[in-house]
């Protein structure tokens, strides 16, 4: 009945490195590629298309470039904002793609559910309808502000359609153990497809689909995903979900122990020098406590330098989990309690460490230790934390 690509976080620009953005760019390209040689009745892009609300101009003509390739190929594109390119003002550059006609944001509200007034008990969804497919969709907003609505959102029913809910959000069976607030899959209104974004996974329950970022978006996920992916779903095929990857770079994961900085760079070296890094990202990953050295004293230009001159695409390096070793700190205390302990502490740091800063400790400490009240909602509890701290701080 229909055939249709689900894209979500492609994050473009979101790279510091030009080397990495570069290759963000041209994974988006390749997805576009996938959908034109596939011939679809249209894209959904499920939120995060920018890694901004105000992405840069260079950002945003290769971007309407592959849009463009899509409106020639009479493709039409389906999108929502996600908790990076979602704007309070309601104002963003998917806004301008609109416009110029490369794509239509889907999220339509109901006239009647349209003041802020009438959607404290319900949100009504219109649908954007194509052909024998209707299409709702709700934005992904900052810090998952959108949860508290979607727990209150209705779909105007489109009878005899095919209904595709899209979101941008996290879902409770996808969060794993996550300390984070999600929807409950039970409480979003039926769908017969839920094309979802924001969490970086190729997750499937039931119907609802997370399909992971067209490119990974930081170290970590390079070393879990390697490459990007998307879905194309096909109704009329047996196996009516297929994933997508997007093969653009090998990557080469490195875990070393470091102990000793002064000697770091020849063990490093050596390491890489048991592999062919030609074309690779090599992702270096540090890991040890420093008791001979420190950091700094690990020559990364050296190592890096030797990773270009052996063809390497580029290398990336994470010194998280590489950390110097510290004295511990010599607290006589005999008070029993632990407020006596904790002001103890403080008053050794602060010694040892003085700096104005100090007298701020014991107030940011008794205000960290508020408790979420009764029926408090987290979004509003750790907003009243943060205007405590902005108190305290004078920011």
């Amino acid at each position: 009945m229909v055939k249709f690509a689900h894209i979500s976080d492609v994050h473009l620009g979101g790279w510091k490195q030009q080397e990495m953005r570069d290759l963000n760019s041209k994974s988006f390209q390749l997805t576009i590629d996938k959908c034109i040689e596939n011939k679809l009745d249209f894209v959904l892009i499920a939120g995060d298309l920018f890694d901004t609300a105000y992405p840069g101009i260079e950002i945003l003509k290769e971007t309407f470039a592959q849009f463009k390739r899509l409106k020639e190929s009479k493709i039409p594109c389906f999108i929502i904002a996600g908790s990076h390119d979602y704007s309070v003002s309601g104002k963003t550059f998917l806004d301008v793609l609109e416009k110029a006609g490369f794509c239509k944001n889907v999220t339509s509200f109901d006239p009647e559910t349209a003041t802020a007034e009438q959607r404290e008990e319900k949100i009504i969804l219109n649908p954007v309808i194509h052909g024998r497919v209707a299409i709702y969709g709700y934005p992904g907003k900052k810090s998952g502000l959108e949860i508290s609505d979607l727990r209150k959102v209705k779909l105007n029913d489109a009878p005899g359609l095919f209904k595709i809910f899209m979101l941008h959000t996290t879902l409770d069976k996808a969060k794993g153990t996550l300390p984070i607030d999600a929807i409950e899959s039970n409480l979003l209104p039926p769908a017969d497809y839920y094309a979802l974004g924001h969490l970086h996974i190729d997750f499937q329950y039931e119907n609802f689909i997370y399909p992971g970022p067209v490119f990974p978006n930081n170290f970590a996920e390079l070393e879990d995903l390697e490459n990007g992916s998307f879905y194309i779903v096909d109704t009329e095929s047996i196996n009516q979900r297929q994933k997508i990857e997007l093969k653009i770079k090998q990557t080469l994961p490195l875990t070393i122990q470091i102990t000793n900085a002064i000697t770091a760079n020849e063990i490093i070296l050596a390491e890489l020098e048991k592999y062919s890094l030609q074309d690779k990202i090599i992702l270096l990953r540090m890991k040890g406590e420093i008791s001979t050295g420190k950091p700094s004293d690990i020559k990364f230009q050296q190592i890096e330098q030797y990773a270009k001159d052996k063809g390497a695409y580029f290398i990336l390096r994470n010194t998280h989990d590489l950390k110097e070793k510290q004295e511990e700190l010599n607290i006589d205390i005999e008070a029993k309690t632990e407020e006596a302990i904790e002001e103890e502490t403080i008053k050794v740091y602060s010694d040892e460490n003085p700096s104005d800063f100090n007298k701020l400790i014991p107030e940011l400490m008794n205000s960290l230790t508020t408790e979420k009240q009764e029926g408090e909602k987290t979004e509003m509890f750790e907003t009243r934390l943060l205007e405590s701290a902005r108190r305290i701080l004078k920011f």
